[in-house]
C-alpha cells in the first residue's frame, strides 16, 4: 500500500487515493467524500487503461519508446488529478509543483 498519509503532507495536495486496476477503490486520504473517492478510483482505472493504449499505439505509429505508461495527469483551471501506476493525488494548481508531485509519485 502507497503511504497516502506522505502524499498529503505535500503542498497543494487535497486528497490521496490509491485503486485497483477494475477500479476498486483501496484507500483514500484527504479531504473528499467516500462517493467521490469511489467515483475517482473507477475514473482513474478507466483513464489508466486508456492511456496505456493511447502509448501502446505512440510506439507503434513512430517508433519510439512510449511504453510502458508512467503516469498521466488530468488538468483542469483550478485543480489536477495526477496518477502513476495506481495511486493519485488531487491538486490545488496554484500551490503546488507538478515535478514535486510527480517525484514523490514515482515514489509512492
Amino acid at each position: 500500500m502507497a503511504d497516502l498519509e506522505k502524499l498529503l503532507k505535500i503542498k497543494g495536495v487535497f486528497a490521496a487515493g490509491e485503486f485497483g486496476d477494475d477500479g476498486t477503490l483501496l484507500a483514500y486520504a484527504g479531504e473528499i467524500t467516500d462517493e467521490q473517492a469511489a467515483m475517482a478510483a473507477q475514473m482513474c482505472a478507466a483513464n489508466n487503461a486508456m492511456a496505456r493504449m493511447q502509448c501502446d499505439g505512440y510506439t507503434a505509429f513512430s517508433g519510439e519508446e512510449w511504453t510502458p505508461l508512467q503516469g498521466w495527469a488530468l488538468t483542469g483551471p483550478q485543480f489536477s488529478v495526477c496518477v502513476m501506476g495506481n495511486v493519485g493525488v488531487f491538486v490545488r494548481n496554484s500551490e503546488t509543483s507538478f515535478n514535486e508531485i510527480f517525484a514523490a509519485l514515482r515514489a509512492a
